[in-house]
């Protein structure tokens, strides 16, 4: 379960590593950018905050002995990023 908390770790990072480089290209003002409506920006910063807290999470739960609750919470990010992607889960409705 060790290799894939860290597997998951090393996902959330580049997950997180892509929300902030095309944030300026979705809310305008350039790369690494947060110019627009609040609301649009508040859930995109959940986001990035997600990806960093659950492998963090992961690896605290994996301390106290509970490692396939941990690794299952740190690849929520990019399972959730993935129903996203394609479409599964639409956040307009």
């Amino acid at each position: 379960m060790t290799v894939l908390l860290v597997l998951a770790s090393i996902v959330d990072v580049l997950l997180a590593a892509l929300l902030i480089g095309v944030s300026g290209f979705i809310f305008g003002g350039g790369p690494e950018g947060s110019h627009g409506e609040l609301s649009g920006v508040a859930m995109w910063g959940l986001g990035l905050f997600a990806c960093i807290a659950a492998p963090i999470l992961g690896f605290v739960l994996r301390s106290y002995g509970r490692p396939g609750i941990g690794a299952l919470i740190a690849w929520l990010p990019p399972i959730g990023a993935l129903l996203l992607t394609f479409g599964v889960f639409d956040p307009a409705y």
